[in-house]
């Protein structure tokens, strides 16, 4: 069924995102106290919940994106470039930014979205976050009453499961076992927050945001046993 794709239908993404405040202690009393219960069994005794807090950008209600990087092939003739682009400031500013791309671009029946664990992190929180800050959700993440197979995204991780439901592989661990390039990262997952409040270097967030697309991308050519994509052919629009 992969081979049957059209590689320019499919937009790739990933998402960074970061706790709603810098530190515990700068959330409201009651939103101190959710917290700490929606946490209670994640922590059990070894971490109090203002220690967890550095966890928080991974839960929607507590987290917020900061940065949503997106790829996409384009194909003239033998020509194959895949290109990049992304959304980052103010969170409505990227929600809404990111919502235009769909309407205007991946709207069509044909078009789908492809994200490395994005079926149980990526879309689920933008989805939500589009419903906290008051934006109606645009077709391809409304997904209520649609049919399983009506659901129009792809997820590289689910992918490679093959109907193992209990294995978890990163997308670095897949990469580097089907013998994709690691890009030149400076950073990893758990070093966001601080460079967000801290460094304050966003675009330092945006190269690593847009690295793991272009990464997907690979993971996802590999799967159709297809020939990776050289640097020449990575576009940053």
């Amino acid at each position: 069924m992969l081979y049957k794709l059209n590689l320019e239908h499919i937009l790739f993404l990933d998402i960074e995102t970061v706790p709603q405040q810098q530190h515990f202690a700068d959330l409201d009393e009651t939103s101190q106290q959710l917290w700490e219960q929606k946490t209670q069994y994640q922590r059990k005794d070894e971490f109090t919940p203002e220690e967890f807090y550095e966890r928080a950008g991974i839960w929607a209600e507590f987290g917020k994106i900061v940065c949503i990087s997106v790829g996409y092939f384009k194909m003239q003739g033998d020509l194959r470039t895949f290109r990049t682009t992304s959304f980052y400031g103010e969170e409505t500013t990227i929600l809404k930014e990111f919502k235009q791309l769909l309407t205007g671009y991946f709207s069509s029946v044909k078009h789908l979205l492809c994200a490395h664990n994005g079926k149980e992190f990526d879309f689920p929180y933008i989805a939500r976050r589009m419903i906290i800050n008051g934006i109606n959700l645009p077709y391809k993440l409304d997904l209520f009453g649609k049919k399983p197979w009506e659901v129009p995204h792809l997820d590289t991780m689910e992918l490679w499961k093959f109907g193992d439901y209990k294995h978890f592989t990163s997308l670095k661990l897949l990469a580097h076992v089907l013998g994709i390039p690691s890009p030149k990262e400076d950073m990893d997952g758990s070093m966001v927050k601080d460079v967000f409040y801290k460094e304050n270097d966003i675009d330092r967030i945006i190269n690593y945001c847009e690295l793991d697309v272009v990464t997907t991308a690979q993971v996802f050519l590999r799967l159709r046993n297809e020939e990776l994509l050289s640097d020449d052919e990575i576009k940053k629009v």
